[in-house]
Order: C-alpha cells, then structure tokens, then sequence
C-alpha cells in the first residue's frame, strides 16, 4: 500500500499533511453573463453543490492515489505523494507515500478535526484544515472530500464558459475551522461537473484559485483527475494534484481512529 508525503517544514509549523480531497476546476476565463439559472432558493444551490461533490468523489468509503507536484517562481519542482481513504465528507486517513524519509506520517479527520501523527513524536498533533500541507495544498484540499458539509451556498448567477452553461455559486464557510472562508465555484449546469474555484480569506482576500481537469471515468462515473491550484498572491507558483487508483473501499469506522492508525500500512 501506498502511503503520502509533507514536506519537514510544515513539522516545524505544525501544518503538516493530509488528504483526501477537494478537486477543483477549469475553466476559461472569458465568459458571459446570464441571469440565474432556476435555482430559486438555497435547497437549490445545495443540490447543485451535492452534485458536484459526487462528481468529484463516490459517496460511500474509498481509496485514491495523489501526486502533488509544487513548482515555485523559480520553477524548482518539488514532488510529493499521498494516500487517501476517506468515508463521507466526516472521515478521511492520508498517509505519505514518498518521500521515504516522511513514511509513517498520517493524518486523521473526524469531523473538522485533524491530527497528524508520526513515527517519532508518541502523541498527535493537532492540525487546521487551512494550514498549508505543501505547495499551493492546504491539509483541508485532500482531508475533505467535499463542499457539502463546510459551507452555506448560494447561487449568485449563471455563465457561459467554452460554450456551456455554468452555474456561478458562493459559498460562505460555516464557521472559522473550515478550509477557506469562501469560495466562488463555477459548476456545468447539464451535468454537475465542478469547472473552476477561486478561494477567498476571511478578509475577503483571494487566496488561490482552482481548475478542475482531465476528466476520466474513475469508480463508474465521469471524474477530474486532475486539478490545478494557483498562487494569487505570488505569480508562477502552483502546485497540480493528479488522482490515480481510485477504488472503492469497505471502511469500517475503526479505521477512522487514533488507535487503528499504526495498523495501516
């Protein structure tokens, strides 16, 4: 089995690893303006979101692969690799694959909780969604597989993006553990696909912004394998998440614990 990576600085900053997640899209940046789509009330705007978070992941547990390749303004390339198990937006494990040298760390969500455990320290350390796991990826981006359970939407408008129709939504964070505090997400109206994502702090700052890419039929169903994460406050700086060796899994909640954690391998 596999297992996942976090660079030795986010030990120093406690902001280390962790996964399962967010997948986010692509977009073009021209688009024209539409009003609404019939989404008429907030119920509605959350059926568009829970689409998209089952576009993005399968409802029940699963496993996937990812590769988060960091690339700076200098263009130096920093190479990571994680695996995630995850059961519902509640529940996920990330574990470091490569480097070799971070094998053995793993992060477990239960809720908006998250801890970070490693072979040398005896007791987990706690961890926030929004702190930095490595490059352009916060621990949140892969520990939550979805959108759903973080955040009040709305829908603001309706656009034309490479020709289709794509629902523009706003969504405010529940409350201060989550991920982002907002994010604006483009989704496809004929089919729920998750496009595009711009990610906003509490001061309502662009932080980075988000394509979803290269769709492929993962575990039955049309999925983005790819997903481009962009620094807006420092230019030339992205970190892209490739999703490999999606299956679905039988994931009892006792892996879900601090206790299971040394029995994965």
């Amino acid at each position: 089995m596999e297992i996942m990576t976090i660079r030795h600085s986010a030990v120093n900053n406690a902001g280390l690893l962790l996964a399962a997640a967010l997948f986010i899209g692509t977009a073009s940046a021209s688009a024209s303006e539409t009003p609404a789509p019939t989404a008429t009330d907030d119920g509605e705007a959350r059926m568009i979101v829970e689409k998209a978070d089952q576009v993005r992941f399968p409802a029940d547990g699963f496993q996937v692969d990812v590769t988060v390749t960091s690339v700076d303004r200098e263009q130096k390339a920093d190479i990571r690799k994680y695996r995630v198990l995850a059961k519902g937006n509640t529940n996920s494990v990330v574990m470091v694959v490569e480097p070799a040298s971070d094998r053995g760390q793993i992060m477990l969500m239960k809720g908006r909780d998250l801890w970070v455990f490693m072979p040398e320290v005896s007791q987990p350390i706690r961890l926030a969604l929004s702190q930095r796991l490595t490059g352009q990826v916060a621990n949140g981006d892969l520990a939550r597989a979805n959108f759903t359970g973080d955040y009040n939407p709305r829908l603001l408008r309706s656009e034309k993006v490479d020709g289709d129709d794509h629902y523009v939504l706003e969504l405010t964070g529940i409350d201060r553990s989550v991920t982002y505090q907002k994010v604006l997400y483009w989704v496809r109206a004929k089919d729920y696909a998750p496009t595009k994502a711009e990610f906003y702090s509490l001061s309502n700052r662009l932080l980075k912004t988000c394509r979803y890419e290269n769709y492929k039929t993962m575990e039955g169903k049309r999925r983005p394998a790819r997903l481009v994460m962009e620094d807006a406050l420092r230019g030339g700086e992205q970190s892209v998440l490739e999703y490999t060796g999606m299956k679905s899994r039988d994931l009892p909640d006792k892996v879900f614990t601090k206790d299971y954690l040394k029995k994965l391998e």
